[in-house]
């Protein structure tokens, strides 16, 4: 290197680190006036089965379970059964569900809270990842890049419900609560299923908490059953939904999304818009089922 070089050194060294201060500086500033700023009085609210995912959770959990022995094959053949039915009917039958999830929760009972927690993460990838609807996952995402908090609230398991919640980036999640003991599960309850007005209550609830005004959030579910937390919001969604909420929803004048038949929706909300593709292809079983019919 040549003498006349050195004394420079120091000079150079000095300058490159302010240009990397200023560029960190910059940088910041730049992410911070690209932040969502967040919407402290709105938020969504969604049912997950059949909505935020095809079939019902508690019967993709219930698989989950099985191959971790939790449960004999006969058991998971009747809850396989229960699945089809609730997929080919479209429907949610308040009784048939009640039974399937009550079934799913004396499964549970005997084992730690913690060691359904470590393997909730799993069965997700194993069994749910692939059922989620991407149509609506795109709604929750615009919400979300709104600055709106996201809840899914759901009549399955508390525990498996934050697991999803978590790994698709919501806020959080408002479930069916399973009582346990010293940490390990009783197979029983605490209170009733998260349903029907169940819902409402738990959304009211949050909205006090939080500081919500409900006239100003969303709710999106499939099922009538859920009228009483629909009703609740000032922005309602049918997403899939039965026939008797499909009806509700047209004589209110409610925004209905369908994304089993492969069609290209539009969402709009009050203060913006999104467009989101729903899922390609269709349910083989509900051809078949046509075809019995016939």
């Amino acid at each position: 290197m040549p003498r006349d070089a050195r004394p420079d050194q120091p000079r150079n060294l000095q300058s490159r680190s302010v240009l990397s201060g200023q560029a960190s500086a910059s940088a910041s500033e730049m992410e911070s006036a690209l932040s969502t700023q967040p919407d402290l009085t709105g938020a969504a609210f969604f049912d997950v089965d059949n909505t935020i995912m095809q079939g019902a959770s508690i019967f993709h959990l219930a698989r989950g379970l099985h191959r971790r022995e939790f449960f004999t094959t006969k058991d998971i053949l009747k809850a396989t059964w229960q699945q089809f039915y609730f997929r080919v009917a479209g429907v949610e039958d308040p009784e048939h569900i009640a039974k399937a999830r009550s079934s799913a929760l004396a499964f549970i009972a005997g084992h730690k809270v913690t060691e359904l927690e470590e393997i909730g993460e799993e069965i997700f990838d194993e069994n749910m990842a692939h059922k989620i609807w991407p149509g609506t996952r795109a709604i929750a995402q615009w919400h979300l890049d709104r600055g709106q908090r996201v809840w899914l609230v759901t009549a399955a398991p508390v525990e498996i419900a934050t697991v999803i919640a978590r790994r698709l980036g919501l806020t959080g999640a408002l479930g069916t609560v399973s009582q346990h003991v010293d940490g390990v599960y009783t197979g029983e309850l605490v209170g009733d299923m998260l349903h029907g007005e169940g819902k409402a209550t738990a959304i009211r609830d949050i909205a006090e908490r939080e500081g919500l005004v409900l006239d100003e959030c969303f709710a999106y579910s499939d099922s009538s059953n859920d009228l009483p937390m629909l009703s609740l919001v000032g922005h309602p969604c049918a997403v899939n939904p039965d026939s008797a909420l499909r009806s509700h929803a047209r004589a209110n004048g409610w925004r209905i999304r369908d994304y089993r038949t492969g069609r290209k929706v539009a969402l709009f909300g009050g203060k913006g818009a999104i467009a989101a593709v729903a899922a390609g292809g269709t349910w083989r079983v509900l051809r078949h089922a046509k075809k019995l019919r016939h």
